[in-house]
């Protein structure tokens, strides 16, 4: 796979760039503070963790369904006067999406070093769907086509996936509920997530039913939250405090043909999902393939989208990721463990970036679980993925990690996607 790529070309930025700061405020419900306040904390903290200064930050990246702040009014919280910024519509897909545009701002020589930041209030605010602040909102666009339909919500508009999906590859809910499973137990070994209890297959298939075929704890947490990451170029990246987890390869929001958000099931196959097409620029980008990862971060709205996204991107072959799934891979202690962190299902609602910053830890082998910290300021890893937390030696950390993969979603018909590397 690598044998065939001139990566001196310089349309390839392989391993050019890397992740060297990573921040994010408290999980919460109820933050009590604006999405402005919930910026800056987060950059703040993706600041200190780098040891970086506010004049060393010239470019500021952020996205968001019109229900945060823009990023000039942040840089003036923080003292920074940036040489390029810019604010983009979106939500899913848009972390990867905006760690390559990143990149491709400080190659045009726009500016050195980017953050990128979420900010969400996305419990107490603007809730997805038919709930919260977005309910009194006119209904305009799109959205007329929609209310016929019923198709207020994410998993009303992408249940026709799911429904296909089904039927396709033979996929049960027994299978798609080992999603949550694996993923409440990562979360029982971290101390910030949202929902830490541990979760059985009976647990998902006995909580009411959202919309056919979605469960409620087929369904992600609302929270909120503010997330930010720092990117740089790897010859900047060692100035810095930790070891930078390096960039490979980067999609950014790769569609499917006719890549209608609303009508996105008329495309077939139906069940196929934008991944499909991504994995063609990915892979040969990242100068690896899906059986070389040793952690994914699925964007896991739903526990379909994350078995689709595994399947589409090559680590499970088509029809099988029931399989897959059955097999305990995406466990901690299994094949290729995903979303370690409790990733949407249970840990946080990030739009994508919680994903991100798990995998930038896990690459630097300083997950905070609840491992003691020993003289030297570090934690003393136990690898003990059994016993739950709070109880001390309650473990995350992978023991071996070199790549990762993070796959970002919008919806069924787009896709980001990005590969790291331990620096």
């Amino acid at each position: 796979m690598t044998t065939d790529i001139d990566t001196t070309a310089p349309k390839y930025l392989r391993d050019k760039y890397a992740i060297i700061g990573i921040g994010e405020t408290e999980y919460t419900r109820g933050s009590g503070v604006t999405t402005r306040k919930l910026a800056t904390t987060a950059i703040r903290h993706a600041m200190t963790d780098a040891g970086i200064r506010p004049d060393e930050i010239d470019g500021m990246m952020s996205y968001s369904g019109n229900d945060s702040v823009q990023s000039p009014m942040v840089a003036a919280d923080l003292g920074m006067r940036l040489n390029f910024y810019t604010d983009i519509f979106g939500g899913g897909s848009s972390t990867e999406n905006l760690v390559g545009l990143a990149i491709g701002a400080i190659e045009a020589g726009m500016c050195k070093t980017v953050v990128i930041f979420r900010s969400m209030n996305g419990y107490t605010e603007v809730r997805i769907g038919g709930t919260g602040a977005r309910a009194q909102a006119p209904l305009g666009g799109d959205r007329l086509h929609n209310a016929a339909y019923g198709w207020f919500s994410a998993g009303q508009n992408f249940s026709q996936t799911f429904m296909r999906a089904m039927h396709d590859y033979n996929l049960t809910p027994e299978q798609l509920a080992k999603v949550k499973v694996a993923h409440s137990r990562h979360a029982s070994q971290n101390p910030k997530a949202y929902y830490k209890n541990r979760m059985t297959v009976d647990d998902v298939l006995n909580s009411r039913m959202i919309v056919k075929p979605l469960h409620l704890l087929d369904c992600c947490v609302e929270t909120d939250n503010g997330t930010a990451i720092i990117v740089t170029s790897a010859e900047r990246a060692y100035d810095y405090r930790h070891t930078p987890a390096r960039i490979l390869g980067v999609v950014g929001r790769c569609c499917k043909p006719g890549n209608d958000i609303t009508l996105h099931y008329q495309y077939g196959p139906i069940s196929r999902v934008a991944a499909w097409y991504a994995k063609d620029l990915l892979w040969p980008n990242a100068g690896h393939g899906p059986e070389e990862m040793d952690a994914t971060g699925s964007y896991d709205a739903f526990t379909f989208t994350t078995a689709l996204q595994l399947q589409d991107y090559g680590f499970a072959p088509p029809g099988e990721i029931g399989d897959y799934l059955d097999s305990g891979a995406i466990q901690l202690g299994g094949e290729r463990p995903n979303n370690t962190s409790g990733g949407h299902l249970c840990e946080v609602y990030t739009h994508g970036m919680n994903m991100v910053i798990e995998n930038v830890r896990q690459l630097r082998g300083e997950v905070d679980d609840y491992c003691p910290v020993g003289p030297d300021g570090k934690r003393q890893h136990t690898y003990d993925y059994e016993t739950p937390g709070p109880t001390e030696g309650a473990c995350r950390q992978l023991k071996e990690v070199n790549l990762t993969a993070n796959l970002g979603w919008a919806y069924p018909a787009a896709a980001s996607a990005l590969v790291m590397r331990k620096g």
